[in-house]
């Protein structure tokens, strides 16, 4: 992504105690909605990636080389970044566990980079430099079983680039273009909150662009072949699809917006799986992050600058 998405609100853990707030819903009467809770992380910079391992694990990436954990549920953090010539954009972090963890930087040429730790942030180890000046990547994201990965790039020569790992993120290796789409003029993906690249499954994945074109890309083999469908949030210079999340591999939400018009949350969202997308709710402003609370309910919770959207049926309505 080559504009700037302002700074990301994005609360780090969400309390499941009921708030003094309530909704009241047509069949259900008076329902009490979920609260936050601030964690002072005791930092200036910006947090655009978090990786939430479980109910007391955490990794967040900061915009100027920053990485922290927690492991007592956001009680306390540790500091663990890894040490660079100059401060690295950090907009993806993904980990398996307290230990192992990877964090992407995002920029042109040499300042898009991954590195890998798996001693809980003692050490760092690069794993990939771009090389290529008119590369730009966006998003990273690991499958479940812990080896493969992959990484993407808005359109180099015309299409997304995407290189991937199935070490567990030791290495990385380009994906040919053949299985890639051609990209639309000016399409770009948002390097927003790490999640416009998301696996669903064993081997699925997708990711969602915006400038040129909203539109949101699936693979079904660990994303060597990719088909597209629309996006369903309208297109913009500066909007699109922002995040997306996957329940499972035929349960996906999408949300975004314009981030020029941070108030303005008019079908910013979107609900389905593979190339089959359906316009969802309105949403209170543009938003930058979506996640699936845990458990078998259709629940989920997107966070923007401007607050938070919850979902209790999979994005029809917020």
């Amino acid at each position: 992504m080559r504009p700037t998405l302002g700074t990301l609100a994005t609360a780090l853990l969400v309390s499941v105690t009921p708030a003094a707030a309530a909704v009241v819903t047509a069949d259900e009467g008076v329902r009490a909605l979920p609260s936050w809770k601030h964690v002072d992380v005791n930092t200036s910079q910006g947090l655009r990636g978090l990786a939430a391992v479980d109910a007391d694990t955490a990794w967040v990436s900061g915009s100027a080389g920053g990485v922290w954990r927690t492991t007592n549920a956001g009680g306390s953090w540790r500091k663990v970044s890894p040490e660079t010539k100059k401060p690295l954009m950090f907009r993806d972090v993904e980990a398996t566990d307290a230990d192992t963890a990877q964090v992407l930087a995002i920029g042109p040429g040499r300042k898009s980079r991954i590195l890998r730790t798996d001693d809980g942030g003692v050490t760092w180890k690069q794993t990939f430099v771009n090389t290529d000046q008119d590369a730009f990547y966006d998003c990273m994201a690991m499958f479940p079983d812990g080896k493969h990965g992959l990484a993407m790039s808005d359109p180099v020569d015309g299409k997304f680039r995407i290189i991937a790992t199935d070490d567990g993120g030791a290495t990385w290796d380009v994906h040919p273009r053949k299985g890639m789409p051609k990209a639309v003029d000016g399409e770009f993906g948002f390097a927003a909150s790490g999640t416009c690249l998301v696996t669903a499954g064993s081997k699925h994945a997708y990711f969602a662009s915006g400038g040129g074109a909203s539109r949101i890309f699936f693979s079904s083999d660990f994303g060597k072949t990719w088909k597209v469908g629309k996006g369903r949030i309208p297109a913009a210079e500066a909007g699109g699809v922002f995040s997306l999340a996957f329940k499972d591999a035929k349960t996906g939400i999408a949300v975004g917006g314009d981030f020029t018009l941070p108030n303005d949350g008019e079908n910013a969202s979107a609900y389905g799986a593979r190339t089959r997308w359906t316009s969802g709710g309105d949403l209170g402003g543009y938003r930058s992050g979506v996640a699936w609370v845990s458990g078998n309910k259709p629940v989920a919770v997107a966070v923007g600058p401007t607050g938070s959207d919850l979902t209790r049926d999979g994005g029809k309505t917020w």
